[in-house]
C-alpha cells in the first residue's frame, strides 16, 4: 500500500492502466481551507504586503529561496524591507544541531519569518505558518509545488502561496504549463489533478526500465495507453499480448445525416474538440446519459445534429458488443459488416433472411444487405435500433 498526496506519474500510470488499484482520498479535515494561489513576476512591494500582512496578524512566513549561496543575501534583504521582522535562514547544508535548533525556534514561534530552501519540502508541519513565498517558482516541478504550498494552510486560517516568476520570455513552455496548472488547480484535494497534469508533461515512464519518459514521446499518449490497456487486458484474461495484431479502430457507422456539434452552440473549437473526444470515448449509455445532462446544464438544450450525434454513439455502443465493424444507411438501403469475433449468432441471421428475404439478405461471408424505408431521422435510427436487437437474440 502506498500512500501519497501526489503520486508521482509511473505510479499513477500503473493505477489508471489497471495495474495497480486506485482510491482516491478526497474528503478534506474539519474548517481546512484551501490555499489560495498568485503567480506573479518577483515584485518587491508584492512580497512586501505579503510579509506585512501574515506578520501583523500574528502568523509565520515561508520565503523559499533554493540557492544556499545567495541565501544570506536574500534574508538580508527582508530584513532592510521589514525591519520589525524576526529573520531566520534554514538549508540542507547547515549542521544537524544549528538546523534542528532554528527549525525547533520556528515552531516556537521565536522567529516569523523563516528563509529556506526546499528542506521544508517533506513533513514539516507548523499550524501557525499561513503564508509561502517562492522565488523562482519557475525552476520547481509540479508535485514540487504542490508539496511546497502544502507546508502552509494546515490549521483553520486562510492561508496564501505566492509563486514568484522572472518575465515569460525567461521561462521554459513546460514551465509556463507548470504555473498554469498549479494555479488553476488550488481547490482542496486538487493533488489527483495535479499528478495528471505532472504525466502529461513529463511523461508516465517505463513500467519495468529506469527511464522517465519512456516510449511515450515516440509514440504519443493515448495510443501508449491503448497499447498498455489492451495487454493488460489479455493478460488478466489468461492470453499473451498478440502485440502484431491491428488496433481495434471502433465501429465505422455512415448514416448520410448531420451528425455534429454545431459552432454556435459550443463556439470554442478547443472546447467542441474535448467533448467530441469525450462522446467518442463513453463505454456505455450510463455514461453517455451522463454527458447529455452535462452539456445540457452547460450549453442548453441538444440542437437535431448533436441529438443524432448521441444515437449515432448509442447505436456504436451495441454493434461493438456484436462484433460489427461498419455500418451504412440511406434513405432506402444499407449495409451491416460483421467482424472476425462476431457475437452475432449464425441461425439469428438465417432466421432473419428466411422470414423477410424481401428486406434482407447476404453479400459474402461477412456483409448484411438491407432495403427498408428509412426517409426520416427517426425512422432511420428506428430500423437500425430494431435490427441490432434482432441480431443480438440467441
Amino acid at each position: 500500500m502506498t500512500l501519497t498526496a501526489t503520486p508521482i506519474p509511473r505510479t499513477l500510470n500503473m493505477a489508471m492502466s489497471g495495474i495497480r488499484d486506485l482510491s482516491i482520498i478526497a474528503t478534506p479535515p474539519a474548517r481546512r481551507l484551501s490555499v489560495k494561489t498568485f503567480v506573479q513576476q518577483h515584485d518587491t512591494s508584492i512580497i512586501k504586503e505579503a510579509l506585512l500582512r501574515e506578520i501583523l496578524r500574528g502568523g509565520q512566513v515561508y520565503v523559499l529561496h533554493n540557492e544556499v549561496k545567495t541565501i544570506e543575501n536574500s534574508a538580508e534583504k527582508i530584513r532592510e524591507l521589514i525591519p520589525e521582522a524576526r529573520v531566520a535562514v534554514a538549508h540542507g547544508q547547515l549542521p544537524e544541531r544549528s538546523l534542528e535548533r532554528i527549525m525547533s525556534d520556528f515552531y516556537h514561534r521565536r522567529f516569523n519569518v523563516l528563509v529556506c530552501s526546499t528542506i521544508i519540502e517533506t513533513g514539516i508541519d507548523v499550524p501557525s505558518a499561513n503564508t509561502i513565498i517562492i522565488e523562482r517558482a519557475d525552476k520547481f516541478g509540479l508535485a514540487q509545488l504542490h508539496q511546497l504550498r502544502g507546508r502552509v494552510g494546515r490549521s483553520h486560517h486562510q492561508a496564501y502561496a505566492y509563486l514568484l516568476t522572472p518575465p515569460p520570455k525567461a521561462m521554459t513552455r513546460d514551465a509556463i504549463k507548470r504555473l498554469e496548472a498549479i494555479s488553476a488547480s488550488d481547490d482542496l484535494g486538487a493533488g489527483f489533478t495535479l499528478a495528471s497534469h505532472d504525466m502529461e508533461i513529463r511523461g508516465a515512464g517505463e513500467l519495468l526500465g529506469d527511464e522517465q519518459s519512456g516510449q511515450m514521446e515516440t509514440i504519443g499518449y493515448t495510443l501508449y495507453m491503448e497499447m498498455l490497456d489492451r495487454a493488460v487486458k489479455a493478460i488478466r484474461a489468461g492470453k499473451t499480448p498478440n502485440i502484431d495484431a491491428p488496433f481495434n479502430t471502433g465501429v465505422e457507422i455512415s448514416l448520410n445525416l448531420p451528425a455534429l456539434i454545431p459552432s454556435d452552440y459550443i463556439h470554442d473549437v478547443q472546447q467542441r474538440l474535448v467533448m467530441y473526444k469525450r462522446i467518442a470515448n463513453t463505454q456505455s449509455d450510463s455514461e453517455l446519459k451522463e454527458l447529455q445532462v452535462e452539456l445540457i446544464d452547460r450549453f442548453g438544450l441538444l440542437p437535431n445534429p448533436l441529438k443524432n450525434l448521441i444515437r449515432q454513439t448509442k447505436l456504436r455502443h451495441r454493434a461493438e458488443q456484436l462484433g460489427i465493424s461498419k455500418i451504412e444507411a440511406g434513405e432506402s438501403r444499407g449495409r451491416v459488416l460483421f467482424s472476425s469475433s462476431t457475437q452475432v449468432d449464425p441461425l439469428t441471421l438465417v432466421n432473419l433472411i428466411q422470414t423477410s428475404p424481401k428486406h434482407y439478405r447476404l453479400d459474402g461471408s461477412d456483409t448484411l444487405r438491407f432495403e427498408l424505408p428509412m426517409e426520416s431521422v427517426d425512422k432511420r435510427f428506428q430500423q437500425l435500433e430494431n435490427l441490432l436487437s434482432t441480431l443480438n437474440q440467441k
